[in-house]
């Protein structure tokens, strides 16, 4: 009996982008301890942090692909291959953990038919926190950002760096303090937890609290492999799933409160941003959302709609 439970056991390589200290891996890795405890040991989820296994970039393709059953990833990287992927890093559309929550719902059975589509389906997602502006002196207004060297992520932090007047440069989280020391970048926007665990005071000296937007990592599987799962594991998994999410949302909202006081507690002057300078800022948010609803068609029309 020993042998044959052995046989069926079942291990899933698991590749995330993010270190372990991360909040995000840190509910992934207990994510894996109820599934291996729920599921009796029949289901192991192995972790491969710190895009150790699969470049940042190339882990939604590996699930995809079946190269690996399971992965996480931010999802605004999907935005190039559909901009209903992106609508939480479009700026000041949800700038807050409960229209965060409200803009998933809207979002998710678009995204669910998406990734479908793909041979994927979506497990939970948890959001980063509000994300905010690093500098190297005060901005206080829209002008301030002129011709800075910016560091982007994505397809739409691109877009905004450049309606800024600033020069989008693209920076992976592991390579943000080098970036800063030679001079590649010099100003982001990014979530305390980033800035906080990048140690931002070493190179930067403000953060304004503009909570540009509420973006999310989703954690996906790859729907063959999920399907040869016994009933009683895959029950497991969502479970688990369920779980993670909910857990993952709180895990967030602490982390906004303690990163902050971490970049002050280091030196950095945290700022709450001048009205001219939020004015300036939600002009250029209301022109990329003009801008997404043309590209993002029917499922950007249906998201919209539903959030309102």
């Amino acid at each position: 009996m020993a042998v044959a439970g052995t046989a069926s056991a079942e291990s899933w390589d698991m590749p995330t982008p993010y270190p372990d200290k991360t909040f995000h891996t840190v509910n992934i890795s207990e994510f894996a301890k109820d599934v291996a405890v729920a599921t009796d040991g029949k289901l192991d989820i192995k972790l491969h942090t710190a895009a150790s296994l699969f470049k940042h970039g190339e882990i939604s393709k590996a699930v995809r692909g079946g190269q690996v059953p399971i992965g996480e990833f931010f999802l605004g990287l999907l935005t190039n291959e559909n901009p209903a992927f992106g609508v939480d890093t479009q700026p000041f559309l949800a700038t807050n953990y409960d229209d965060a929550k409200k803009l998933w719902a809207a979002q998710k059975p678009v995204v669910e038919k998406l990734l479908d589509k793909q041979g994927m389906m979506p497990l939970f997602s948890v959001p980063w926190p509000p994300q905010g502006l690093y500098t190297k002196k005060e901005i206080k207004t829209v002008e301030d950002l002129k011709g800075l060297k910016f560091r982007t992520y994505n397809s739409t932090l691109e877009k905004f760096a450049q309606a800024a007047g600033a020069a989008p440069t693209q920076v992976a989280v592991p390579d943000i303090p080098q970036a800063f020391s030679t001079g590649r970048v010099e100003a982001m926007i990014t979530s305390p937890s980033t800035g906080a665990n990048s140690k931002a005071w070493d190179f930067l000296s403000h953060y304004t609290d503009i909570q540009a937007w509420v973006p999310k990592n989703i954690v996906v599987v790859n729907k063959r492999a999920f399907r040869k799962l016994d009933k009683d594991v895959q029950d497991a998994v969502l479970k688990a799933a369920a779980a993670a999410e909910k857990r993952g949302w709180e895990m967030s909202m602490a982390e906004t409160e303690a990163k902050v006081k971490i970049l002050k507690e280091n030196g950095m002057t945290v700022v709450t941003p001048s009205a001219e300078l939020m004015d300036g800022l939600k002009k250029i948010g209301t022109q990329m959302l003009e801008d997404w609803k043309q590209s993002a068609g029917s499922d950007g029309e249906a998201i919209l709609k539903a959030y309102k």
